[in-house]
């Protein structure tokens, strides 16, 4: 006797309960991949660098489930205020169109001074967090001792000679952060002519001590250079535990 039971022969499902629970069990799969499509991040390149030097960042920010702009913009082309509504401005409207609810930020150096000036004209509601890698933060000694120059402001453009270490420079004239900052200073330097300028331990741009500002929520030191942190495996390790809980892992870093 055969007893099987053909296709249109199977039991009907005519409880409304059990189609709902069947409907969200082929969801979850989407749901999980799409956990994070809303958190969009923002990368923001340094002086005289492009979105490529981004590059590592945002294939792992990606990996990890973000959304990423990874913006280019003409660093020597005009002041911080105007390259901040250009880069900024730009990107967070970008984003905005997108559908984004969450908006994070990852600098490197001059893109974090960008944001804070950017922050501290406009109020962004969906704002999340900022992670900053080698920001001039209290601005650089090597602006003090080389801005007057010629040749300094034909390589850096107006923004760069923003960048000294002065009370009214634009750096230290912005004030203390009031967002969830987090800030990884490098410790190595290949450029020795620049460390000889700055004081303490630095990445041959920045000393580690002028990384910080008042209100940041954490601080890590790193064995990087300048030019090649946003590279690093273990910079980038840090950037996704920043944006994700809040705070470095500390331990690893030692």
């Amino acid at each position: 006797m055969d007893v099987r039971v053909g296709i249109r022969d199977r039991p009907r499902i005519d409880s409304p309960v059990l189609r709902r629970i069947l409907h969200l069990m082929a969801a979850l799969p989407i749901l999980a991949a799409t956990g994070l499509a809303h958190e969009h991040v923002i990368l923001l390149h340094g002086m005289c660098r492009t979105r490529r030097s981004m590059a590592a960042l945002e294939t792992a920010l990606v990996q990890a489930g973000y959304q990423v702009s990874n913006i280019d913009y003409p660093s020597r082309s005009a002041g911080i205020e105007k390259l901040s509504e250009q880069a900024v401005g730009g990107a967070v409207d970008k984003c905005r169109k997108e559908g984004s609810t969450t908006l994070h930020f990852v600098t490197h150096s001059l893109g974090g001074i960008l944001v804070r000036s950017y922050l501290s004209r406009h109020t962004l509601p969906e704002l999340g967090r900022v992670v900053m890698l080698g920001p001039p933060n209290q601005g650089s000694e090597i602006v003090d001792r080389l801005g007057c120059l010629w040749l300094f402001g034909a390589i850096n453009g107006p923004a760069g000679r923003e960048l000294g270490t002065g009370p009214d420079s634009t750096p230290n004239r912005l004030g203390p952060v009031t967002f969830p900052l987090g800030v990884i200073a490098g410790n190595r330097s290949i450029n020795w002519i620049n460390s000889c300028m700055i004081p303490g331990p630095d990445d041959g741009k920045v000393s580690v001590e002028r990384t910080q500002v008042a209100g940041m929520a954490d601080h890590i030191v790193v064995p990087a250079t300048h030019p090649l942190m946003a590279k690093k495996p273990v910079v980038i390790r840090q950037v996704i535990r920043f944006l994700r809980t809040g705070a470095f892992e500390h331990e690893v870093a030692r």
